[in-house]
């Protein structure tokens, strides 16, 4: 039997994940071996670069081979080196900072540094979620004011009627990147704003894109964000207390000289992403739960069933969504629910 489309780009794409991941955990496994002696800075820096090296040609892979082979992107080899590098610089510098300030509390605050950091970690999560409609989306996408007023109007007015006033309505420059669609409602407060991307405007109806609008419009209604954001937070005080105890138990049988030694990040990292990792099944099916209540608002809130169910047949076509997948596949890496479930469920609703 055939394999289906869809199926096989994901199957290959997290093929290469895996490839990645494992060549990632073995890198830091050698750094842990090697230990070398170096500044906090200069230790991140190298490890970051070195991984780099070592993961570019399965992000590569994943992030531009599969996309064109599949036909789900438009952007040139160019743009994507250009993007990659632009991420890798964010990351490295988050990561610089970070590590800064983790070893600082784990000298000033020994027992009790692993909380701290969790903490610290949940408030600049929380103010990334605000900045980054104005500060690190304009890194890489184009976004400009919606220049259809019909549809301006309706989108506005729903989101009023649904309580959650917005910004403004953009236009998010996708085209010329993939040929995936989407929307999103980001920012929070004074930066909230609707975005909808080039690609759904050209192809999706009106109505189409109200109810798609709406499902985004419901997290913010049920609260969804700050729920992940407590979500994460648990999962980051279960990393770090880990790791501490990991760190606290094996820093001397590893030849460090201390727990604040930075040749243990490591350790530090591989037991923190092993509980990540763990919890990531769990994440998962918290994020299909409030997937499912959002489509529930969504056909309340707008009465658009035919369109809801159009709207999923049209999205899960045009990014190669996966068919089919086996439970297995939703447990490990599905935050949304298959799309024939959430046609199914809306089916139902509408009796």
């Amino acid at each position: 039997m055939n394999e289906p489309k869809s199926a096989k780009y994901h199957r290959l794409k997290r093929r290469a994940g895996v490839v990645s991941l494992a060549t990632s955990v073995g890198l830091v496994a050698g750094f842990l071996w090697l230990r070398p002696s170096l500044p906090i800075a200069v230790y991140v820096l190298l490890l970051a670069v070195v991984n780099e090296g070592i993961a570019l040609p399965a992000a590569f892979y994943r992030g531009f081979v599969l996309e064109r082979r599949y036909e789900l992107s438009s952007e040139p080899v160019s743009a994507w080196f250009r993007d990659h590098a632009k991420a890798f610089g964010l990351a490295t510098g988050f990561a610089l900072v970070a590590a800064e300030v983790v070893y600082a509390l784990i000298a000033w605050l020994p027992e009790w540094w692993w909380l701290a950091t969790a903490f610290i970690g949940a408030g600049v999560t929380v103010l990334l979620a605000k900045l980054a409609p104005i500060v690190l989306l304009p890194l890489f996408y184009r976004f400009t004011l919606l220049d259809r007023p019909a549809l301006t109007t309706r989108l506005l007015a729903l989101s009023q009627r649904a309580g959650v006033p917005v910004l403004g309505v953009y236009e998010w420059g996708l085209g010329d990147r993939t040929r995936r669609a989407n929307a999103a409602l980001v920012g929070s407060g004074a930066t909230r704003r609707i975005l909808l991307s080039d690609t759904l405007l050209a192809e999706y109806s009106e109505d189409e894109i109200e109810v798609i609008l709406a499902h985004e419009l419901a997290h913010h209604i049920h609260g969804d964000i700050p729920k992940g954001i407590a979500l994460e937070l648990a999962v980051l005080l279960a990393a770090c207390y880990f790791a501490g105890a990991a760190v606290d138990r094996l820093w001397a049988p590893l030849g460090l000289r201390g727990p604040a030694d930075v040749a243990g990040l490591p350790l530090l990292l591989l037991v923190g992403g092993a509980v990540t990792l763990t919890a990531t099944p769990m994440m998962n099916a918290f994020s299909r739960r409030h997937e499912r209540k959002a489509d529930q608002f969504a056909l309340a809130l707008t009465d658009q069933r035919d369109a809801f169910v159009s709207a999923m047949r049209r999205l899960g076509a045009q990014n190669l969504a996966e068919e089919s997948p086996s439970r297995a596949a939703v447990w490990l890496f599905h935050t949304h629910p298959p799309v024939d479930e959430r046609i199914a469920a809306a089916r139902t609703v509408a009796g």
